[in-house]
């Protein structure tokens, strides 16, 4: 089948090319998809320079979601999915191929009123903002939230699910004035946008929220962001940090605030978790919150937001576009 290859193992995005690889078969318990669209993460640039190995018994292809076609069932699997069926998922790997064997309880049905292309914009986006916001940070209603990166795939699902479950105000930062805008006139999107280049981002949550501080933070950025995202917490504030983008080693860390406003801090990835633990989190995001979502122009609650969609042979473009951090929304490969 063909596939998405790294030359040489890794490298840079030159190194990435169309090659044929085995097409899986798939096992005890596992589905065979065929792969009709893909999510670009930003991961994926980390595993393709060789600092974000694929988990245990992962593919060693990049990609995490995808949407497609059931075309094969393993042993023990069809308790729900049956050939021909429509769905979309999650996989520690393999996403940017023809095909991908994962466990059934993996895939989630596609979205009728959805795209290949905009369905496979859910899988990986939707379900790290849900384990962040709602299962880890817990989030109630009436709290104050600040999301960073919020015109990424992730800070775009983020926004909208902390306006679902009824968030008082929505703080989203980023690098200009354009992404600012376009987050503060989506529906469902934040309330407030900060500029963090040019703005002190814990002052302007500060005046936001009466000088009370924000009650969850969604961080992937790390190093540069941690004294203001502390600032910025409110008494028994959460933050999840999902990345850590500026780098990991804080200067003069200070843990004072942590205890005097009794924070509650907590790294994430959903990568890493088990495949019982994922599992378990597709379901309750299947429940809760997959039946809320529409396209860019529906009237869903909450809404998937492509940016461009490019065919498997524009791959290198992909990426190029994914590491200038020009896309408000979701990157998407197809495969014809």
């Amino acid at each position: 089948m063909r596939a998405v290859i790294v030359k040489d193992g890794k490298g840079p995005i030159e190194n990435l090319y169309i090659g044929e690889i085995e097409k899986p078969s798939p096992g005890n318990s596992e589905v065979l998809v065929q792969i009709k669209a893909f999510g670009l993460n930003r991961m994926d640039i980390s595993q393709r320079n060789g600092y974000y190995p694929p988990p245990p018994g992962a593919p060693d292809t990049l990609g995490v979601e995808f949407s497609g076609i059931v075309t094969e069932l393993g042993e023990g699997a069809g308790k729900r999915w049956k050939v021909g069926d429509e769905v979309i998922g999650l996989a520690g790997g393999g996403a940017y191929a023809e095909f991908i064997r994962l466990y059934e309880t993996h895939l989630m049905p596609k979205p009728k009123h959805l795209t290949w292309e905009e369905a496979a914009s859910i899988p990986e986006n939707f379900l790290t903002a849900y384990q962040a916001l709602i299962v880890l940070a817990q989030l109630k209603k009436g709290e104050d939230v600040l999301v960073h990166a919020g015109a990424s795939g992730v800070g775009l699902a983020a926004i909208q699910l902390a306006r679902l479950y009824e968030a008082k105000t929505v703080t989203a930062t980023t690098s200009n004035k354009e992404k600012i805008d376009y987050l503060l006139q989506i529906p469902s999107g934040a309330t407030h946008g900060v500029n963090y280049k040019t703005q002190d981002f814990a002052a302007e949550v500060k005046g936001i929220t009466d000088g009370k501080g924000v009650d969850v933070i969604i961080d992937f950025v790390g190093r540069t962001h941690w004294h203001k995202n502390i600032d910025s917490l409110a008494r028994d504030g959460r933050m999840i940090i999902l990345a850590v983008l500026s780098g990991k080693d804080v200067d003069h860390l200070d843990i004072g605030q942590i205890l005097y406003k009794r924070l509650r801090i907590e790294g994430s990835t959903l990568r890493s978790r088990s495949a019982e633990y994922q599992a378990d989190l597709i379901a309750r995001f299947e429940k809760d919150i997959l039946g809320e979502i529409t396209n860019s122009s529906g009237n869903g609650k909450v809404r998937t937001y492509v940016h461009q969609v490019f065919p498997l042979e524009n791959i290198q473009e992909a990426h190029r576009t994914m590491e200038a951090d020009k896309n408000i929304g979701k990157l998407i490969v197809t495969i014809p």
